[in-house]
């Protein structure tokens, strides 16, 4: 896969209520320290880039994971020539023409019209190139500081600097640093240092046809980000280039897809570019090539790995799961420096950005844990996890931002009480998270940790209303909480009603079955939830949220496939053997709501998992419960799909015949075998596979047995 072909501007288009993605145009490693886009509209917050803005402001770098999160340590660089009425970015701002402009993964180029001036800005690991081509006199450079900054020039060719602005931080001083060399010289300057707030600063070089600006950064110190650029001061634009090229080969080749159809081919590959961004690297190394990193909460520097700019909330679904097959030596890192997160803050992380934020529900980096223990990923590590997951499940911290909330509530009554904020999808995570220790903890051979928490994990039966059918707030009297209504978001519910949160029972829905009443009601709500109009009461928020609008924009009733906590719905009914409801809905929903545009997706895309969510439908298979080691099979929407795994093995699916008007499974055959289960084992797939799927234009009904369904305890 070529990775010029890939446009970052996929899913860019939107704005604070609707999101048709979420998304910035990251230029940037796999994985980078930074990314860079260009800032379009700087006086729209969060949304500062929009595909259809024909004004350029500069290439921004920037460490925004979403537009709810909000950036930090970020500047804006931004070439011009000749002067200005008034030196700030809005006076010396350009028009510019986005279709003739590159955005890929590799590089980003601008030619700016109002200075016919083209400039290509290329990234690394720890900073990148800039080559402006100047075309009128006076050339020079805008530096556009929002924060707290000091700069400092060292010679005629190199400028050492730092900055303080964050969305959020423990460390009230959280410092970026960054050093500037010019290969043509600067003009003789007035000042030597400059301290300010919230500014701009120009550079001068005079009379030149094209300066190439290197630049390393960092979160340590300006040393460390002088010793970053000197990496790679030796360095030709080409260089950089070469490297940016190779690594996304590399990432983007992993899976190879072959279709008659264009688009959904772009549409895939524009995606797994998506899943390769997130966490960013928070680490640097020191002279002696040693991994260390700025810990926020000690204010000091320390060794080890570390990562940041990943919601466990949204990832742990998707992200991870497509990690351990793919990307596993990455995993195995990112595990690392989750683990320093513990030891540095007390408690594993939630929401990092760039340290603990500590929103949404629950505690779900348990998931990510567990899922690599069941398949034997940093074994090593999982004595010291299990101390932290107990840790969380039974100790509550003082700082809400850490651990669970409500979990001495939850220990007491076996849910957390109506008094909590979301305090339905709480209990929820809290079981799920539970179910995860209780993996673990069998990996370790701890028989009693296990079965203490396997028996925990069936506390979701505590707040199920059999008589409703909906998973119900309580108070602590042990009540439902009234008056309910099963279509109103917020209050009890994160991001949704009763109808998105009552079917986060990912590791026992043999037991939410039975609670239903039995196959035949499940069955039955499962065709209510998706047959209705996408109704919502906005009252737990007083306002309608976008995710609320983005349900109310499609006609998939209440599959809500805009956000996190509705991606595993259509493949529940595999859990009743009937696969064949499901078919054609997972189809519809990759064919219409997702495309290769500007508005791309049906909601946030957020830091990969909705990326994630699509690869994974598309190969036919989803992780419904991380931490099973399964794969509950679905729909493949490909000719044929290789994945060439971190093992060295592949497995390649093909799907034949595959036209639209296919759309079931008629049966599949796993190395040329009858295969006749619901789901992969990953183990299964780590041997090597080859997994064919025959299509069909109706539905072919089949009797299951118990060992056939996928996983509940």
């Amino acid at each position: 896969m070529n990775p010029y072909s890939i446009d970052t501007r996929h899913g860019t288009d939107n704005q604070h209520s609707f999101s048709n993605g979420n998304c910035l145009p990251y230029t940037g490693v796999p994985f980078g320290m930074n990314y860079f886009a260009p800032q379009t509209n700087g006086d729209n917050g969060s949304w500062w880039f929009n595909p259809r803005d024909h004004i350029f402001q500069g290439f921004r770098l920037t460490h925004q994971p979403s537009p709810w999160m909000g950036d930090f340590s970020y500047f804006v660089l931004l070439p011009y020539n000749g002067s200005l009425k008034e030196e700030t970015l809005f006076h010396a701002q350009s028009s510019y023409r986005p279709d003739e402009s590159v955005f890929n993964p590799c590089y980003l180029e601008i030619t700016e019209q109002r200075y016919q001036l083209t400039t290509r800005l290329i990234p690394s690991m720890y900073g990148g190139v800039l080559t402006a081509r100047y075309t009128q006199p006076e050339a020079k450079l805008l530096l556009s500081l929002p924060g707290k900054y000091h700069l400092r020039i060292e010679d005629a060719h190199t400028v050492s600097g730092s900055i303080i602005d964050y969305a959020g931080c423990e460390d009230a001083d959280f410092t970026f640093y960054f050093t500037l060399h010019f290969k043509e010289p600067l003009l003789k300057e007035t000042w030597l240092e400059k301290s300010g707030d919230n500014n701009v600063v120009s550079f001068s070089f005079g009379n030149i046809e094209e300066q190439i600006v290197q630049f390393g950064t960092s979160f340590i110190s300006g040393a460390q980000a002088k010793l970053n650029l000197s990496r790679e001061v030796h360095w030709q634009p080409e260089d950089y280039l070469a490297h940016s090229n190779a690594q996304w080969k590399d990432y983007l080749s992993r899976i190879e897809i072959q279709d008659q159809n264009a688009e959904r081919y772009s549409t895939f590959y524009h995606n797994l570019y998506r899943a390769f961004l997130f966490p960013q690297t928070f680490y640097e190394k020191d002279e002696n090539d040693r991994a260390i990193h700025y810990d926020t909460l000690a204010k000091q520097v320390k060794q080890g790995v570390l990562y940041t700019n990943n919601g466990f909330w949204d990832t742990y679904k998707t992200v991870y799961p497509l990690y351990s097959l793919i990307a596993q030596d990455k995993y195995e890192e990112m595990l690392e420096g989750f683990l320093t997160s513990y030891r540095e803050s007390g408690y594993l992380p939630k929401w990092l950005s760039p340290d603990e934020r500590g929103l949404m529900p629950g505690t779900l980096i348990d998931a990510v844990i567990a899922d690599a223990a069941v398949k034997n990923i940093r074994p090593d590590l999982m004595p010291e996890f299990l101390e932290a997951m107990l840790k969380g499940a039974t100790i509550q911290s003082k700082h809400s931002n850490y651990g669970r909330q409500g979990t001495d509530d939850y220990l007491k009554y076996g849910y957390v009480p109506a008094n909590y904020h979301e305090s339905v999808n709480h209990t929820l995570d809290y079981c799920y998270s539970d179910f995860c220790i209780s993996q673990v903890a069998k990996q370790l051979n701890d028989t009693a940790t296990a079965e203490h928490y396997q028996k925990q994990a069936k506390n979701f039966l505590t707040i199920f209303d059999p008589k409703k059918g909906f998973m119900r707030a309580k108070l602590t009297d042990g009540q439902f909480k009234e008056p309910f209504n099963c279509y109103s978001w917020g209050e009890d519910y994160a991001e949704g009603s009763s109808w998105q949160s009552s079917f986060a029972v990912y590791h026992d829905f043999k037991g939410l079955i039975e609670a239903f009443g039995g196959p035949e009601k499940f069955q039955q709500k499962l065709i209510d939830l998706c047959n209705q109009k996408p109704t919502f009461d906005v009252s737990g928020y007083g306002f309608e949220i976008h995710e609320m609008s983005e349900m109310a924009a499609i006609d998939f009733g209440q599959l809500a496939i805009s956000n996190q906590p509705s991606f595993h719905f259509p493949y529940l009914f595999s859990y009743l053997g009937k696969p064949e409801f499901a078919q054609p809905l997972i189809k519809q929903l990759m064919t219409q709501t997702f495309n290769d545009s500007f508005t791309g997706y049906p909601g946030d895309e957020d830091n990969g998992s909705m990326a994630s969510w699509y690869i994974f439908s598309s190969l036919g298979m989803y992780p419904v419960c991380p931490g099973s080691a399964e794969y509950v099979i679905g729909m493949p929407l490909f000719d044929k799909a290789t994945l060439h795994l971190s093992n060295g093995k592949s497995v390649m699916i093909t799907a034949d015949p595959n036209q639209e008007q296919h759309q079931f499974v008629d049966h599949i055959h796993f190395n040329d075998t009858p295969y006749d289960a619901l789901f992969f084992k990953h183990e299964d797939l780590l041997s090597g596979a080859k997994i064919d799927f025959s299509l069909g234009t109706v539905p072919r009904p089949k009797s299951y047995t118990d060992e056939q369904l996928p996983f509940s305890i």
